[in-house]
């Protein structure tokens, strides 16, 4: 018996653009019956961010990061030409036009073909981020677990 070929992908930063290509590589692949992680650490953490504003107990720092963090998919920036929020309402603007699927609803594609996303614990506890300010349904791990996912896989991506 064939052995189902594995994907796994860092999604370290906080671009939309490389956050929209990590998720539309995870999706094809999990078109293509792979088994698929996608393991958000530092920046890439904010692609799981809900957007509402959750209250939870933080200390002065974890208020800082908070505030200074997108929240939400949505709401992160272009790697390039981002002219301060105008670059990505205009990337949004051609995407609809051409019927791409925005970030969003490609997490919530992903999620609906059982990518595993996974939360980086280290960097939640470095940047003071909590479960309950997260996606439902994702899942929480280290590093270990990240490699563990990696050894056997046909394809190992860090964005």
């Amino acid at each position: 018996m064939e052995q189902k070929k594995r994907t796994t992908i860092v999604l370290f930063s906080g671009d939309y653009d490389k956050a929209m290509a990590a998720y539309i590589i995870a999706n094809g692949a999990a078109a293509y019956d792979h088994e698929v992680t996608i393991f958000h650490t530092f920046w890439g953490l904010n692609a799981l961010r809900k957007e509402a504003n959750i209250p939870v107990k933080k200390g002065f720092l974890e208020k800082m990061f908070g505030g200074m963090m997108p929240r939400g998919a949505d709401k992160m920036g272009l790697s390039k030409m981002n002219f301060g929020g105008f670059g990505p309402k205009m990337i949004k603007k051609v995407m609809k036009k051409h019927n791409a699927m925005p970030l969003p609803d490609l997490i919530e594609l992903a999620q609906e073909q059982d990518v595993k996303l996974v939360a980086c614990t280290m960097t939640m506890d470095l940047l003071g981020l909590q479960k309950e300010e997260l996606l439902e349904e994702i899942e929480y791990a280290g590093v270990a677990a990240y490699l563990g996912d990696a050894e056997d896989g046909n394809v190992n991506l860090f964005i």
